[in-house]
């Protein structure tokens, strides 16, 4: 037991909700259509939180082995990084994690899907796709994550997949509409990673960890950075306005917007005025990730309600 605390530090659970966020829009939104089914919404969103686990261990292991993590690191301590655990454990950990991704997401299947072979081979396809995706970001010959990839993994997977994907287990249908409040939450995901990879990129081109931020500059990815932010809710509220009935206090879910911006300002200045301190960085990584997961909750509410 003496080691939980370093485990709960290396499972990085203040994560979990940015991953929450695409399954709570989902539900919101097959809520809305009156397809929601608790049994599918727990499975989906137990294994969104295991996949999240995975990448995290993963990412830690993968960044211990190439020597991305050093003691010049300026985010949070890693547990291998530190030899708090050791790499065979770590290995240990996850192996177990993609052994619970696997029960968890074909328990899914078995439920949503029943015998519908089609829909069966597709996300079968897509969960395997997901685990391998959150092994590869840091782990593997060809790391994504260190070549500038991790952006697009992040929208598709945090938000096209994790909305779209979960709204289709309710309904077994697709709406081209759903691009817009997926797209929403996968903007604002790929934010949360954006000022990670601000906050990490001497030490990555040290590395050479090429990001997009490395490739960009702390300048023009900041610019990158408003651009997600303001995109989010446009095609959020233009999701709602083209829905039967969508009434103007509807609108409401934009005031989660507040946080994200002051969140934004903050930003703008730690790149100016310190940026070698990771300590603004990591706070207003962790504001703009619960941020994401607020908006997440306060638009599925609008459409539950």
């Amino acid at each position: 037991m003496k080691n939980l605390p370093v485990w709960l530090s290396a499972l990085r659970l203040r994560t979990l909700p940015l991953a929450a966020a695409s399954i709570i829009v989902g539900a919101g939104i097959a809520v809305h259509h009156q397809v929601f089914d608790l049994s599918i919404f727990l499975l989906s969103l137990t294994t969104a939180l295991l996949l999240q686990i995975l990448s995290n261990l993963a990412n830690d292991y993968g960044d211990a082995l190439s020597g991305a993590d050093d003691e010049n690191r300026v985010g949070p301590i890693r547990a291998m990084q530190t030899g708090l655990i050791t790499a065979k454990a770590m290995k240990n950990a996850i192996i177990i994690t993609i052994a619970l991704t696997l029960v968890s997401g074909l328990s899914l299947l078995l439920l949503a899907l029943n015998d519908d072979l089609f829909s069966w081979l597709v996300f079968l396809g897509l969960g395997v796709l997901a685990i391998i995706a959150a092994i590869t970001y840091t782990l593997g010959k060809l790391p994504y994550g260190y070549r500038a990839l991790g952006d697009v993994a992040v929208f598709l997977f945090f938000g096209l997949l994790g909305v779209i994907g979960s709204f289709y287990l309710y309904a077994l249908s697709f709406d081209w509409l759903l691009v817009l409040p997926a797209s929403s939450i996968g903007l604002l995901s790929a934010a949360v990673l954006n000022i990670n990879n601000i906050r990490d990129i001497e030490n990555d081109r040290k590395h050479n960890k090429t990001t997009l931020v490395v490739l960009l500059g702390r300048a023009a990815a900041f610019k990158y950075h408003l651009c997600l932010i303001s995109l989010a809710p446009l095609l959020a509220g233009y999701y709602l306005f083209n829905l039967e009935s969508t009434q103007t206090w509807q609108y409401l879910f934009l005031l989660a917007m507040s946080p994200l911006i002051k969140s934004c300002n903050a930003l703008n200045s730690a790149i100016h005025e310190n940026p070698s301190s990771g300590d603004q960085f990591n706070e207003q990584l962790k504001n703009t990730a619960i941020g994401t997961f607020v908006f997440a909750m306060l638009f599925a509410l609008v459409l539950i309600t």
